[in-house]
């Protein structure tokens, strides 16, 4: 995506609600993706893009260490969302990778290990593997320090156009968003590689 001034787009974005942002994103390409994890709010994306795009592909990177309410939500979207997901899970299984080095705390150096195995390799497969022009995220503002210095619209480390169209959304919005669309929520939720809130994963810094 060559010769875009993301300055101004995200400028012309601003005041434009998640599904324009959304049509604007298509109208440049077709090959668009968006990834999911299943944590909370992410329903909100998945309907939102789905409702413009209904066969947009949905890239689904499990851990292997959701909670049993996640697969229970990510089951119950699949459904009734007719989400056309995209599986990718680690090459190592979990069971062989609790008897080599478990879940290893965020200090010790083998916990990059970890993330890559669980998260960036099979992220970094789907991508390889679809090669998207427009990447669909449910970041917003606040969440870290990072993604407190995008915007709408950026640029990931490989050159996607990454789209982010309830960037400015707070979880209230959100929380409404969900009561008008009669869509669930679910927030047992973990992510093993990231353990505080606050902390990147690696997949958008």
């Amino acid at each position: 995506m060559k010769n875009l001034d993301i300055t101004q787009i995200n400028k012309d974005l601003k005041d434009k609600s998640p599904a324009e942002i959304i049509i604007w994103a298509l109208s440049i390409t077709k090959n668009a993706l968006v990834t999911t994890n299943f944590r909370p709010y992410e329903v909100a994306i998945l309907h939102a893009t789905t409702q413009v795009n209904p066969k947009l592909k949905v890239i689904w990177c499990d851990t292997g260490y959701n909670t049993p309410q996640t697969y229970k939500h990510a089951n119950e979207l699949i459904d009734t969302l007719k989400l056309n997901v995209h599986l990718y899970v680690p090459q190592q299984t979990a069971a062989h990778r609790d008897a080599t080095i478990g879940i290893p705390q965020i200090e010790d150096p083998l916990h990059k290990i970890f993330t890559e195995q669980v998260k960036l390799e099979p992220f970094n497969r789907a991508m390889a593997e679809h090669k998207p022009e427009v990447w669909f995220t449910n970041l917003r503002s606040g969440q870290t320090a990072f993604r407190n210095s995008i915007d709408i619209v950026s640029v990931s480390k490989d050159g996607v156009l990454k789209v982010s169209p309830f960037y400015h959304w707070s979880d209230e919005q959100l929380d409404t968003y969900l009561k008008e669309h009669n869509l669930p929520n679910e927030f047992k939720y973990f992510d093993p590689t990231k353990v505080l809130e606050n902390r990147e994963c690696g997949l958008h810094s």
